[in-house]
């Protein structure tokens, strides 16, 4: 089976900074990708409809069977309702909107596509998806569990050796091989722990369920991991950290507070940066939207730090409740950082100007050595198209502040 997974345009704008350098579908929420979910739950081959200057990295494919809204977290009896369509006919929500068409339809233009739908199928049942950042930490827990099902489903767990290590609900705790614990404790009578292969836990790591950790990760000596958290690959871990998501290849070793955020892939976070949470007030967090260009209501008391991929903060960072960072954003600094920093800034409290683009690009590479990775030439023009885009909300640019 192949299918297409699509962007709708508005809310990929709702989503960024992590729709700069991906697709929708290439977000993590949960242990899995949106798109490594629909690949296992179809086993099928997946493509990407996205921004003309993602595709190329992100490329799709010929003659799918099925086009899905990439924003929609699938489920059993979602999938039974795509599979039963027929032909040039959509599934759509409850809202009139499209969550999948059944197509062989070459094109890669989606409003040709919409336009050649000959019939629709309502689907009333409620279903999850990604809208809004804070989505993201919002689904996570709900989603570790259900992966949690697909992933171990029929599979034996690696035995756990180290008898200083205590483990509460021993049943839903599964390590994959090559996992190194010592003298942790992983508490699983609220929801699962995956531990991915290669993974070490140090010594004295508190870890609550649900919770994922991906594979070549490390939870580093004293850490506090409350529910709800999971990491992509070669991720450290320290601190405490409640209800987030780290996509991948990312760093936050040491102590300091983080809660209810996302944070993008090759991202660092300096030791003893702490982010805030909840307002002083109790009152709903305001979040930066980058399509409404204003800060618009989370509806939510919690949301903390959504961070773009290759950003960076240095130690002791302060970042207020519902704080925005751009992509390859580098900051520094006493005091709290802006609560919506702009792609490529350089700087902190006491002034920002743009992080010059080939020094960003050595930053980037620098790190990524460091997990035996190279940029390639794709990923360098994408962080160039992101620096272009994103040249507005850098005020001080032309302004000699």
């Amino acid at each position: 089976m192949k299918i297409t997974l699509f962007d709708p345009p508005s809310t990929r704008l709702d989503l960024l900074p992590f729709t700069f350098t991906r697709p929708i579908s290439e977000i993590r929420v949960g242990i899995l990708t949106i798109r490594e979910k629909w690949q296992q739950l179809l086993n099928a081959e997946v493509g990407y409809l996205t921004e003309s200057y993602l595709q190329e990295q992100f490329p799709s494919i010929n003659k799918s069977d099925y086009l899905v809204r990439s924003n929609v977290l699938p489920d059993s009896e979602l999938i039974a309702a795509i599979n039963s369509l027929e032909n040039a006919c959509s599934l759509v929500d409850s809202n009139n909107e499209v969550i999948a068409i059944a197509s062989h339809d070459n094109s890669n233009d989606l409003n040709q596509i919409l336009d050649n739908t000959e019939d629709s199928e309502k689907y009333d049942t409620p279903f999850n998806q990604i809208n809004n950042v804070w989505d993201i930490f919002q689904q996570n827990g709900t989603e570790i569990i259900r992966d949690y099902g697909l992933i171990t489903s029929g599979r034996t767990c690696r035995k756990l050796h180290d008898p200083h290590t205590i483990v509460y609900n021993e049943r839903d705790v599964f390590l994959e091989g090559g996992v190194v614990i010592k003298a942790a404790i992983l508490n699983a009578e609220n929801g699962p722990i995956y531990i991915g292969k290669n993974c070490e836990i140090h010594e004295g790591a508190i870890i609550q369920g649900p919770f994922a950790l991906g594979k070549n990760s490390t939870v580093n000596i004293g850490a506090k991991i409350r529910k709800n958290t999971s990491t992509g690959p070669f991720t450290k871990i320290g601190g405490e950290v409640s209800n987030s998501v780290i996509f991948g290849y990312s760093n936050k070793s040491h102590d300091g507070f983080l809660g209810n955020s996302v944070i993008g892939e090759w991202c660092n976070i300096g030791a003893d940066t702490n982010t805030s949470n909840l307002n002083n007030n109790y009152s709903e967090v305001k979040i930066w939207n980058y399509r409404e260009e204003r800060f618009v209501s989370t509806g939510t008391q919690f949301c903390g730090l959504m961070m773009g991929d290759h950003a960076k903060c240095a130690i002791n960072t302060m970042f207020n409740t519902g704080t925005i960072v751009g992509v390859a954003a580098n900051i520094f600094g006493g005091g709290f950082a802006r609560t919506s920093v702009p792609s490529f800034s350089w700087g902190g409290v006491t002034g920002n100007k743009t992080f010059e683009f080939e020094k960003a690009i050595e930053t980037c590479e620098a790190m990524m050595r460091r997990r035996d990775r190279k940029l390639t030439k794709i990923e360098r023009n994408i962080l160039k198209e992101v620096l272009l885009r994103t040249a507005k909300f850098r005020i001080w640019e032309g302004t000699g502040k």
